[in-house]
């Protein structure tokens, strides 16, 4: 089961479901304005969501990537994994 081996779900407000935070150790999405209880959330571990958010839309800006031009999987998450390493090496190498 997946449940058992994420450490935290980082998730917005469209995921706040009773469902979803017993079935999750760690539940860091913020509460619903309509929540009759509002439950606290890891502000700091809430952040980190936003860096997974700016990674995926980098990501889709190569177009093989957003349009899914490749037919298998494995040809597929080659090409991510290439997409990141190229977005990945400025920020380890001086140019």
């Amino acid at each position: 089961m997946i449940a058992d081996r994420i450490k935290a779900f980082l998730a917005d407000k469209g995921y706040d479901a009773d469902a979803i935070r017993e079935e999750i150790a760690e539940a860091v999405i913020p509460a619903k304005s309509n929540r009759r209880e509002p439950i606290p959330h890891d502000k700091a571990k809430y952040k980190w969501r936003n860096q997974i958010e700016r990674l995926f839309n980098r990501l889709k800006n190569w177009r093989r990537v957003a349009t899914r031009y490749d037919k298998t999987k494995e040809s597929y998450l080659g090409f991510v994994a290439i997409a990141a390493v190229k977005l990945w090496i400025p920020f380890v190498h001086e140019r």
